[in-house]
């Protein structure tokens, strides 16, 4: 399913809240991105929200101004009402759709609704913010063939693609207690590697603290136990996308991952974006799907025409880092790569099928990751794995200071956006995460 092109597309389209007008503003009228928020420091309960300029939307005030009286029914109230998106993402895309619309009308110029909503406003500066939904489970897929490739390169240089990653997405099940909201600090995990020349293992902290850049993807309404969604129903099953870093100790990771994949060097802690961005937001953005004609074709179960014609999406990637000194002394954060999720070898559509073609149920809040996110060019790596030759190559930053890995005080940050001439900037606003020392022993 690609969804059409309506009235809250369009270019022309103005706010009442004029910092939704502004050029590279994140959040526009066109994008209306989801998220759960309360004032910060604040005991109140967290609640559902609409990212509009640098202001939320509270759908509860929404609600009680009337402008969602349409919509009126038991199940749609507990959607707008709840502490999470799940009851929202469960009520299916004919909901979200005319919800959209109804925002969209809502918060435009010379909307009859701007006096009761004005008062339904909180700016993004004075929120914080929880998971946008509970995620019950998680699985990380290996989507971007540069990046397998240039790390497959580090360990079997003759051979750095193993035979089965064309045909079919590789992912592994992933931990969903350790996901947090952007703002997330975590302790250097402890664990098992095996050092350089070693005959045993060690035990300690891990040495080679990564990052990896993924978008992830929420899923909405689910299948039952025993049933497929089929490829040209998969995106009706996406309630939509975040930005995901997916923390890595290489050094755990390479010691443990063999026979069974990735285990206690990833599941420490993964951080994900506030904001959710819709399908239905990303449309005009869409990219052709293409796959080299000298490659394995999908099999019938994974292709499709419209996989074809717009199965990708064109959302530039940025990865920033600060260090503890740039902080202490007030400097911005500095650019690592930039990269684009239409490189993915495998789709999102493509990903919700292969997930439950064996009859895997998949259920609202569940998250997909994309895995290491990673352009065909050098400076587009997803991960300092590569950008460093595993190691080997160390980055200079602006203030002389280098890196090979994260060190401790580091706080990684991620930015994403869809752009192209005469169309707004459809942002995801940013996922930031701090690197905490390792306790002691």
């Amino acid at each position: 399913m690609t969804l059409a092109l309506n009235e809250t597309h369009d270019a022309q389209l103005r706010s009442w809240v004029s910092s939704a007008n502004e050029a590279q503003c994140d959040f526009p009228i066109q994008n209306l991105p989801y998220g759960v928020f309360r004032r910060a420091g604040s005991a109140e309960s967290f609640r559902i929200g609409v990212a509009i300029g640098d202001q939320i939307l509270d759908l509860k005030a929404a609600q009680a101004a009337g402008i969602f009286a349409s919509m009126k029914s038991p199940q749609f109230d507990h959607a707008i009402t709840s502490t999470s998106l799940n009851a929202l993402m469960d009520i299916g895309s004919t909901a979200w759709g005319i919800l959209r619309l109804l925002l969209s009308r809502a918060l435009r110029e010379g909307s009859p609704q701007q006096t009761e909503l004005a008062a339904a406003l909180i700016p993004q500066a004075e929120a914080e913010y929880a998971l946008p939904a509970q995620i019950g489970d998680y699985t990380d897929f290996y989507t971007s063939i540069h990046h397998a490739t240039a790390v497959g390169k580090l360990f079997r240089p003759d051979n750095p693609l193993l035979p089965n990653y064309k045909w079919v997405p590789i992912g592994y099940h992933g931990r969903s207690s350790s996901i947090g909201v952007s703002g997330q600090k975590f302790r250097r995990p402890i664990g098992q590697t095996m050092p350089p020349n070693a005959t045993s293992p060690v035990f300690g902290p891990a040495k080679r603290m990564d990052y990896e850049l993924e978008i992830g993807i929420f899923i909405g309404n689910g299948n039952a136990p025993g049933e497929n969604i089929g490829i040209d129903q998969a995106e009706s099953h996406v309630f939509g996308l975040c930005l995901l870093n997916d923390w890595s100790a290489r050094d755990m990771q390479a010691w443990e991952y063999q026979p069974l994949g990735p285990f206690l060097a990833k599941n420490f802690a993964s951080t994900i974006s506030p904001w959710v961005v819709t399908l239905e937001a990303l449309a005009p953005y869409r990219h052709q799907w293409q796959r080299e004609a000298t490659d394995p074709q999908p099999l019938a179960y994974l292709e499709s025409t419209d996989l074809r014609a717009h199965g990708a999406f064109d959302v530039e990637l940025e990865v920033l880092v600060q260090t503890r000194a740039m902080h202490e002394q007030g400097a911005p954060a500095q650019r690592l790569s930039l990269s684009n999720f239409r490189h993915s070898y495998w789709s999102v559509s493509q990903l919700v099928t292969h997930h439950t073609v064996n009859g895997c149920n998949l259920r609202a809040g569940d998250l997909l990751g994309s895995g290491t996110q990673s352009g065909p060019a050098p400076e587009e790596a997803g991960s300092l794995l590569e950008l460093t030759a595993g190691g080997k190559q160390p980055l200079t930053l602006a203030n002389g200071e280098q890196r090979v890995f994260i060190e401790d005080g580091d706080t990684i940050i991620m930015r994403g956006w869809a752009q192209k001439p005469g169309l707004p900037r459809i942002g995801f606003g940013e996922v930031a995460g701090t690197l905490l020392p390792a306790r002691t022993l």
